[in-house]
């Protein structure tokens, strides 16, 4: 189903007032004031963001492990250890100053070197600005139907057998199970949310969207937990009895901020957010538990049972057999003590030594499937309602959807499920209906001339979890081929699909907790296409895991891109964010265990890091090393796009994107206001702003230069209640004029 903006704006007064026509004001200054906004006060405030491009987050080097279990070396602390990390130097890290701040890097469509760096033109008109929060796992780290008795000992417990008549052994959790990170999901997300709120304060947002594992493990209190947060209301990050909420930090309810209300935010769906951990179908059996007192038992699995994770089709056997395993040789699972300052893991064990530990039960902890997960969307204070979806597709359970996202300006967004709906796991995968709307939407997309970008949960064919320096030709097998190899339509049908629409320009999407960029050449599948054609997948990381990171893309035109011959182009900005939490926050605290983790569940990480530039974190070529960070312009010749969009880009006028009163508080006690506002398609070079839907009497000023005040203006003497609606309107050099836009503002 496409959501075309326009279809709600002709039924909005507004349009009546750019036609001229008298209005009744209170309608209009309702639908004014419920799209704007200032967050609330927050009790966690964050500090003032630092660009990634100027300063990132590096972890400190840590020594390498010193246990040997064949065939792998450990750390002798484990994950679980929060209280013995800062002593034992887990998770220690500072900003490192870039040596060339600004630069981003480059990447090549056809080989995919990155090593080529640049700075963008700032003459370039912008087309779009969005951002993508991913990963999110809003946990309840009470339930007692998490797993993490499987991993907060790490390497235990520990799953033995022999490979080619040598005895190994592997451990049978991973950080997914468990890490202290999931004492503070709602307050990271709470703290990008406000870092998203000051960089819409620099550079707007036309809307942001979250591409999937919003939840942790499909809970109820969790996909309220984090509509709330977005939403701006007090939240209450505990569950069943509240245990600590008087005095323990990650348990004490406090205030969100929420996402800024001119800001649109949309909602792909994951893995987690409908699958037990994202793992395996929720079972009756399953159901039972997570509303229950009895915490959940897991069988110790054979390493030949282990290894049937490996295949999506066999993985289902996998958990049915451990769900089902003899009492006797079952673990509990454990739950988090909600009154330990650290989150100890109490209730875990071997279920023939360890005493059965009950939970208070909770029915806002229940499992909900894919028609519930999407119905809770309406249940929000912020825009759209729905978040993209509408109460059809909740009731078919389809949740695809495609908008456009700025009147005016020739891109369409389509919002793809591409999670794994035959075995209910974590590969990518299509069945028909959705391959066929997929191909549908695309070819709708091309013949209407427009932009397009995907979002999705999963990346269609990334590149492989190693490192690859500068040169993914570096690796024998550089593709993450196990990721779609179990897909209903196989994965080079979709990749045909994508190449056969060449305004697809970009693929966005999260799922594997990093920033890694993969060219996808149209050479590999149209026959003699320029080498530089084709589309970006783009993921962004986990706000969970290290590097807690969200991601921003801007999408600018080029006139002459230097990069091909001095060509027009399209250039796609994707730049790295971290959240701005402040010194004693949770969130801050959350920083310690992210990194910690990632260093005791993979030693090689930073081990050494400084010195061994090719160290296992980095995935894929560009991405920095020692810190995960990843900023990139990638290019998109002009050429490869239908020769209707061609021209649409080569003569757009300015659209104003975003507009508001005083930064959108819809209030003023001074007579002179702020017309805080972005310009696409084109260089404005004069504006004009009028209490008059006509603009009677205004005339058109000169637009301010890079540097600049902001633009301003001086209201009329207030009467009555005092709202005022005020329009707003730029042209370009060209004599090109915008569509006229409008604010409310109440002048006391």
């Amino acid at each position: 189903m496409e959501i075309l903006r326009r279809d709600f704006l002709k039924y909005c007064a507004g349009a009546a007032a750019t036609l001229g026509l008298e209005l009744s004001p209170l309608g209009l200054i309702k639908q004014l004031f419920a799209a704007g906004g200032v967050p609330s006060n927050p009790t966690y405030p964050i500090g003032s963001p630092t660009s990634t491009l100027i300063k990132v987050v590096s972890p400190a080097t840590v020594p390498p492990p010193t246990e040997f279990i064949s065939p792998n070396f450990y750390y002798t602390i484990a994950p679980g250890d929060l209280a013995k990390y800062d002593e034992n130097g887990f998770g220690a890290w500072s900003f490192e100053t870039l040596e060339n701040p600004g630069l981003y890097i480059l990447p090549d469509m056809a080989s995919g070197n990155t090593s080529a760096t640049r700075l963008p033109d700032p003459s370039s008109p912008s087309l779009l600005n969005f951002f993508t929060i991913s990963d999110c796992h809003i946990a309840d780290k009470e339930s007692p139907a998490r797993p993490p008795g499987t991993s907060y000992d790490y390497p235990n417990p520990l799953i033995s057998g022999e490979v080619d008549n040598v005895l190994v052994s592997e451990p049978m959790g991973n950080s997914s199970a468990y890490s202290g990170i999931i004492l503070y999901t709602t307050q990271v997300l709470d703290a990008a949310v406000q870092t998203i709120n000051a960089q819409h304060r620099q550079t707007p947002f036309n809307f942001g969207i979250g591409l999937g594992d919003a939840v942790d493990n499909t809970q109820y209190n969790e996909l309220r937990w984090y509509i709330d947060v977005l939403d701006g209301k007090m939240i209450t990050p505990s569950s069943g009895a509240h245990l600590g909420a008087g005095d323990i930090d990650y348990q004490k309810p406090y205030q969100a901020a929420g996402l800024d209300r001119s800001i649109p935010w949309y909602q792909a769906i994951g893995n987690h957010d409908q699958f037990w951990m994202g793992s395996t179908a929720v079972t009756g059996q399953l159901r039972k538990t997570y509303v229950g007192s009895h915490i959940l038992t897991i069988g110790v699995p054979s390493l030949e049972e282990f290894q049937m994770l490996g295949s999506a089709s066999q993985a289902p056997q996998f958990w049915e057999a451990m769900f089902n395993a003899p009492f006797d040789t079952r673990l509990y699972m454990g739950v988090v003590n909600g009154e330990d300052q650290y989150g100890a893991i109490i209730g875990a064990g071997p279920t023939t030594s360890t005493s059965p530990l009950l939970v208070a039960h909770d029915h806002n902890r229940r499992s909900l499937n894919v028609h519930q997960w999407m119905n809770e969307f309406f249940h929000t204070e912020s825009q759209p309602v729905g978040h993209g979806f509408t109460k059809q597709m909740a009731a078919q359970g389809f949740a695809c959807y495609s908008f456009n996202p700025v009147p005016g300006i020739p891109i369409k967004v389509i919002v793809l499920d591409d999670t794994d709906k035959l075995y209910h796991g974590a590969g990518g995968s299509l069945d028909q209906k959705r391959f066929q709307w997929l191909e549908n939407q695309l070819a709708a997309g091309q013949q209407a001339d427009q932009l397009m970008i995907v979002c999705s949960h999963i990346p269609l064919n990334p590149y492989a979890q190693v490192a690859m320096g500068d040169d993914p030709s570096s690796v024998e097998s550089p593709y993450l081929a196990s990721l779609w190899q179990d897909s209903e339509v196989p994965m080079d049908y979709i990749l045909a699909a994508c190449h056969n629409n060449s305004n697809l320009v970009l693929w966005a999407a999260g799922h594997v907790h990093r920033n890694t960029i993969t060219p996808q050449p149209a050479s590999a599948y149209i026959p003699n296409a320029d080498a530089n054609q084709g589309f970006w997948v783009a993921e962004t990381p986990s706000l969970r895991d290290y590097p807690q990171q969200f991601r921003s893309y801007q999408i600018i035109y080029n006139n002459s891109d230097s990069s091909i011959d001095g060509e027009p182009s399209i250039s796609i900005l994707v730049l790295s964010h971290d959240t701005a939490a402040q010194s004693g926050t949770p969130a801050y605290e959350s920083r310690k265990c992210a990194i910690g983790a990632l260093e005791i569940y993979d030693p090689t990480a930073f081990s050494n890091h400084k010195t061994n530039p090719t160290n296992n974190y980095q995935q894929g070529p560009g991405m920095d090393p020692n810190t995960g960070n990843y900023n990139a312009e990638l290019v998109i010749p002009l050429a490869q796009l239908s020769s209707g969009l061609q021209s649409k880009l080569q003569k757009l006028g300015p659209v104003v994107g975003y507009f508001k009163i005083n930064g959108g508080t819809n209030a003023a006690t001074s007579q002179t206001v702020t017309l805080n506002h972005k310009v696409l398609g084109s260089i404005p070079t004069a504006y004009r702003v009028s209490e008059s839907p006509s603009f009677n009497g205004a005339g058109w000023e000169f637009y301010p230069g890079p540097g600049d005040p902001t633009p301003s203006f001086a209201l009329g003497q207030r009467s009555g209640s005092g709202a005022k609606i005020i329009y707003f309107q730029v042209k370009d050099a060209n004599g090109r004029v915008s569509p006229v836009v409008h604010d409310y503002v109440r002048y006391s």
